[in-house]
């Protein structure tokens, strides 16, 4: 399993316009290629009328999937210079669908190549990228007497507060690194001077705008 990898934040669009043609950026998390699949046909059927609906994914923990579609414009002037972006950015589980509504200019081949380059990028600094870090939620029951203490402490570390359960006593679910673990309890013990109880639950990916 990845402990750390990027990829886009969440459904997106963005638009801009070249020599008079239109150029639709819609970018999409994919975690199999079933999805990466699905979402091209949806956006194909969405813009049916549309010139080019050109495409490219890349998925899996070692970028095992890569496709890229040129849907009819000249042979690697679109699909590859989507698919070079998402790579350059060091993006995982990401598909990207460029529409194109043809707008009666010509642009060539190098020109094609800059126009969905260019789309991609742009696009991707519409939606947004996230760092999805690996980390194991540790729960932390303490009385209250401890919490502004303990809150102090937490907010400007590397341990992130995920929630806080106002109970007959307090718990602290907090995120760790899992080489982090064993750090995180000794010294959550020593703020407490050992009057905690701790537990580790479920191992779950953080997210954090990048």
């Amino acid at each position: 399993m990845r402990t750390r990898y990027m990829t886009v934040k969440e459904y997106g669009e963005h638009e801009i316009t070249i020599q008079k043609s239109r150029f639709i950026a819609q970018i999409k998390r994919a975690e199999t290629e079933n999805e990466a699949q699905e979402f091209i046909q949806s956006i194909k059927k969405k813009h049916w009328n549309a010139t080019h609906n050109c495409s490219a994914y890349i998925i899996g923990e070692q970028d095992q999937i890569q496709k890229a579609n040129d849907d009819g414009e000249p042979s690697g002037t679109a699909g590859v210079p989507i698919l070079e972006v998402l790579k350059k950015r060091n993006l995982k589980d990401t598909v990207v669908v460029i529409t194109r509504y043809f707008g009666g200019i010509k642009l060539g081949a190098g020109g094609l190549i800059r126009a969905y380059g260019k789309s991609t990028s742009e696009g991707l600094d519409a939606v947004g990228i996230v760092e999805r870090r690996l980390v194991q939620i540790m729960h932390v029951k303490i009385d209250y007497t401890w919490l502004g203490k303990i809150e102090r402490e937490l907010r400007p570390s590397d341990y992130k507060i995920k929630d806080i359960h106002y109970l007959d006593t307090v718990e602290i679910e907090a995120c760790v690194d899992e080489n982090l673990v064993s750090s995180f309890t000794d010294w959550m013990v020593e703020q407490t001077n050992g009057q905690c109880t701790i537990q580790k639950g479920d191992t779950v990916y953080l997210e954090e705008d990048i």
